[in-house]
């Protein structure tokens, strides 16, 4: 990137982050509702299909051995994951030229439309092939739509107030703990008063049609939402967003994609880790998945409070250590609850990790924000989410269950968390050296 280039971000951010009049109180709170909204739908709906992978996997890709038809429902999870990056790039760019209310009300109706397929498809013993097919189209479409979901949300968030970026921030991961805490409660109490005959037959459906009673009422909190001035006016239209992206911030993308990894790799441990204690601990699924619960609750009201810190002390002051803390303490973790086997000590280390993600990721949204200019915010943000969740996210259920399958050894997936915790390290690092975020 070249110095004239790098001197007109740092005014193009500036001009729009500067410390303004203070927003008025009830339209930051309608601001964070209708950014956020969208966003728990959209992990209400990746934890589900995480949680019920053992009934999805048995309607839409039966077969003799339990463990290949998981690792494929798995797989059909991890795929969705490829297209969000086009995703991020498309409704990012959208975003970037049209404004961020008109891109997230685009999101939320996509979603709204994977889901309803997701609800509504026959399994395999009714149509055949066409069943998994449609599964695939269904969770290519929720993909796209969560690819664009991330940036500009998270734009529009920061956009309220450049003094309190961490807080503000933090809400696009709290809304993520509260559609993963909704998920965990609903599989929770389906698999304790539904047999397993039931929840294989119909009881899987019922949180996706739960989350097409939710979507309809975050497209008309959105259509309602006012829109923030980050794209400097109507001259801004003609700019593109993707090229001056991929021309003059790659490093951005990989600085925000690098320090995203631990966090998302985390996150789909935790979503794996009901299914783990059912399958390699024994334990029962209603105990299983109320164990989820707990990590939900963490991340939903923590995550705030951590964001509130991180504008007060330091965002990586509070980042690094706890990065730090679980690269030494995950695979320790994960040799207690396996010698343990029970629910107790599967409660004691999901609070552990609960606690260490929500200390992570509170100020993750506002330092990935900073690694680019705001006229092609959501864009980048876009792009490096999505592309960051593809290669350490998606398909991190699958690569959970596989390793344990193939080496034997179930504490595998601690090994592989340990590993990205270190390229997250090297990431924060870098943005410290490259681009000052503190």
């Amino acid at each position: 990137m070249t110095i004239p280039q790098q001197k007109n971000q740092s005014t193009a951010r500036a001009a729009v982050e500067a410390p303004g009049a203070a927003p008025d109180s009830k339209a930051a709170t309608r601001g964070i509702v209708a950014a956020t909204i969208g966003n728990a739908l959209e992990w209400f709906d990746i934890a589900i299909y995480a949680l019920l992978a053992i009934y999805i996997g048995r309607n839409f890709f039966p077969s003799s051995d339990p463990g290949v038809e998981l690792i494929q429902a798995f797989a059909v999870f991890g795929v969705s994951y490829l297209i969000r990056p086009l995703g991020g790039l498309v409704l990012g760019s959208f975003a970037d030229r049209h404004g961020l209310k008109k891109g997230l009300t685009v999101t939320i109706r996509l979603m709204v439309l994977g889901t309803a397929l997701l609800a509504f498809m026959p399994n395999y013993g009714t149509i055949g092939i066409l069943a998994p097919i449609g599964i695939v189209l269904a969770r290519l479409i929720q993909g796209f739509s969560a690819g664009g979901e991330f940036g500009a949300a998270t734009a529009y968030l920061i956009a309220q107030n450049g003094k309190r970026k961490g807080f503000l921030g933090s809400f696009q991961f709290a809304s993520q703990g509260l559609g993963s805490l909704l998920a965990a409660i609903f599989v929770a109490v389906l698999t304790t008063v539904l047999t397993d005959a039931q929840m294989t037959e119909w009881g899987w459906r019922i949180p996706f049609l739960f989350g097409l009673l939710v979507g309809p009422a975050g497209f008309l909190i959105r259509r309602e939402m006012k829109e923030v001035p980050v794209q400097g006016g109507a001259a801004e239209e003609k700019h593109s967003p993707i090229r001056d992206v991929f021309a003059t911030q790659k490093t951005g993308m990989l600085l925000a994609g690098g320090a995203l990894a631990v966090s998302t790799a985390l996150n789909f441990i935790l979503q794996y880790m009901p299914t783990f204690a059912i399958k390699e601990l024994g334990l029962e699924p209603g105990i299983s998945f109320t164990s989820l619960i707990i990590t939900g609750v963490i991340l939903t009201f923590g995550t705030p409070v951590v964001g509130h810190l991180s504008d007060k002390y330091g965002r990586l002051n509070i980042m690094v250590p706890t990065v730090v803390v679980l690269l030494l303490a995950v695979v320790p973790l994960f040799m207690w609850v396996i010698n343990a086997k029970s629910f107790l000590v599967l409660a004691l280390v999901m609070t552990i990790l609960g606690l260490l993600k929500a200390a992570y990721f509170g100020a993750l949204p506002s330092v990935m924000s900073d690694s680019f200019d705001v006229r092609t915010r959501a864009t980048g943000l876009s792009f490096s989410y999505n592309t960051a969740v593809v290669a350490f996210g998606g398909f991190t259920p699958m690569i959970a269950a596989f390793l344990v399958q193939q080496t034997g050894q179930a504490v595998a997936p601690g090994y592989y968390l340990a590993v990205v915790a270190i390229i997250s390290l090297v990431a924060l690092a870098a943005g410290v050296k490259l681009r000052g975020i503190r």
